[in-house]
């Protein structure tokens, strides 16, 4: 039982990362994108992040 927890905590930091990747290529390609693809690029993100939260809560249920 003693590595699950450890598991969770690699999923949880895993996905953190992938969130603040996701940040920071944004941020990147918000400058050289024309604004119509760059606001598309941040609604794609935010519904990235949005779903990857809530992999994030359903693995600290289990």
């Amino acid at each position: 039982m003693e590595i699950m927890p450890e598991k969770k905590n690699e999923i949880e930091e895993l996905i953190d990362n992938m969130i603040l990747g996701g940040n920071d290529m944004v941020n990147h390609l918000k400058e050289v994108l024309p604004d119509s693809l760059s606001e598309t690029l941040v609604m794609f993100h935010e519904s990235n992040v949005i779903n990857l939260k809530k992999i994030k809560e359903f693995v600290k249920t289990k």
